[in-house]
């Protein structure tokens, strides 16, 4: 018997956006007030080692009243793509968990005679909930707003978030009523849950940049669900490193372009059963956005890699101090750019249409041409082909890589990206001990090519940068009076990139050919 699931959105929004939501247009063509507000006190239950959190488990114990509510959750591989997660729920005698009621549920297993002697209260949520009854067509979707805070301990941390459940009705409209809010409200879609912050307190952990967490695909998924866990998986990786690249860290940044390019890689590998106008679409804002951050990032690696280590050489030399401060005006523009596109109301939309193309698109519901059997056909099968022909196509595209254009050895690296990828998503679908050594190698040797190429490029893009610099202009466009000087600084730093083109050249020859001895882990 399948668990009951719950299907809801969670956005995080300010005290400024919750007073404009009680004014939107939203809830006022709902045309019913709120229930009651109501005081919620939710206590979350783990072991010390954090036993049901390492398996994707949480336990609480809600007070409604004179009631208590045990609840559990379980998360599932397209958590990401519409948060949907299994719940089973129930009444209880009191504050203490009834173990004996979370038979048949994803807690059983875990419940050892061990985890039973030491489950114990870990953490716990105290909100204001106010909830709003709303119909979107024949739905009926739950808008809660529930703001607190999380405590563990002596920590605390505030909380204040908007959750769209769907009650009754079709999935698409939840993302529709989204949409409509995200045109009047600022606020982001949350990528943890209540149980994940009370977690994050535990651990001490900073709101910190994360890299992309592995894909759960199982062996015998069709081409439908293995695509939804990739997608998913990368829409998460995006929307989690969205609150560290607006607190300024870099690596926010970095992580999102990341998460951008895994996504628009994942297209491309399904691309059989993607033609439809919708996914063009999104191919398009995908793009969209990763240009609007992609110049921030340029000008950090740009900074890091080439004017650092000029400016510590010689950091008076002539030019150096007028570059370097040209350089940190241009990249404060840059983040300011990325900041506003992140901020905008067309990426909050863009980041909720995703989620509902990943659940419900087009590419799902196309009943013309080879998609329906391309959905239902197995993934191991269609990811040994496509890993196979890009293999095939890299060894021969890098036989000569000094013969290469900078042009080709880019697109070469795009295919050795795309690779990499395709060996980390489809990892679930050939299981084995052998297959994972072959891929640990594989995947290895595809790094080390991709750096190589990648470092040969950045060179490229560096040129670029550099002759960009001396072009008689400041990053606000007027004359500067120090360009000689400017000039001679840029030239040491076109120098030195240049002089290290050989070097890089053969250290990706080398690489390709480390690479070209792996061997394949699939079948």
């Amino acid at each position: 018997m399948s668990p009951p699931r719950e299907i809801e959105l969670k956005l995080e929004v300010d005290d400024h956006g919750l007073a404009r939501l009680v004014r939107s247009g939203v809830l006022k063509a709902a045309g019913k007030r709120s229930a009651r507000p109501a005081t919620l006190v939710s206590v979350y239950f783990d072991t010390d080692k954090l036993t049901l959190r390492n398996q994707g488990v949480s336990l609480r114990v809600r007070r409604v009243g004179r009631r208590y509510v045990q609840t559990i959750k379980q998360d599932v591989g397209e958590r990401a793509a519409l948060f949907v997660r299994n719940e089973w729920e129930r009444d209880i005698g009191g504050k203490v968990p009834d173990l004996d009621a979370a038979r048949g549920t994803a807690l059983e297993p875990l419940l050892s005679g061990k985890v039973r002697r030491e489950l114990k209260p870990v953490f716990e949520t105290r909100v204001r909930r106010t909830v709003y009854p709303v119909r979107s067509g024949n739905s009926k979707i739950e808008l809660t707003v529930d703001k607190g805070k999380v405590e563990a301990g002596r920590q605390s941390s505030p909380l204040c978030e908007v959750e769209l459940e769907l009650k009754q009705g079709d999935s698409a409209e939840l993302f529709k009523l989204a949409r409509a809010l995200a045109a009047e409200i600022p606020f982001q879609l949350a990528a943890r849950s209540k149980a994940e912050r009370g977690y994050a307190l535990i651990a001490g952990e900073p709101l910190t940049a994360a890299k992309a967490a592995p894909v759960m695909i199982a062996p015998e998924a069709n081409q439908q669900s293995a695509f939804q866990a990739v997608a998913g998986a990368c829409l998460y990786h995006l929307v989690v490193n969205q609150s560290p690249m607006q607190s300024g860290d870099p690596e926010g940044l970095h992580q999102m372009r990341v998460a951008l390019r895994r996504l628009r890689a994942a297209i491309s590998l399904f691309s059989g059963m993607l033609a439809d106008p919708q996914t063009l679409a999104m191919k398009a804002e995908f793009k969209w956005i990763s240009g609007e951050l992609g110049p921030a990032r340029e000008l950090d690696v740009f900074m890091k890699r080439v004017v650092k280590p000029v400016a510590a050489g010689k950091p008076n030399g002539p030019g150096v101090k007028v570059l370097t401060r040209e350089l940190r005006q241009r990249r404060r523009e840059a983040y300011v750019r990325a900041n506003a596109a992140v901020a905008s109301a067309r990426f909050r939309c863009l980041i909720l249409d995703t989620a509902a193309w990943i659940g419900d698109g087009e590419w799902i519901r196309s009943p013309g041409g080879f998609a329906p059997m391309l959905r239902d056909g197995p993934i191991a099968v269609a990811a040994a082909d496509e890993l196979h022909r890009r293999r095939k196509s890299i060894l021969k595209r890098g036989r000569h890589l000094d013969a290469l254009s900078a042009q080709r050895r880019h697109k070469l690296r795009i295919q050795a990206k795309k690779l990499r990828y395709a060996a980390e998503f489809f990892a679930g679908a050939f299981p084995g001990k052998k297959s994972a050594r072959r891929r640990d190698k594989f995947v290895a040797g595809l790094e080390k090519l991709q750096d190589a190429l990648g470092d040969l490029n950045d060179i490229s893009v560096h040129e670029g940068l550099t002759e960009r610099l001396v072009d008689g202009h400041d990053a606000g466009g007027r004359r500067h009076r120090g360009r000689a000087r400017k000039a001679f600084a840029a030239g040491r730093l076109s120098g030195r990139e240049e002089a290290r083109i050989a070097s890089v050249l053969k250290d990706a020859e080398r690489a390709y050919g480390a690479f070209a001895k792996t061997k394949p882990f699939w079948p």
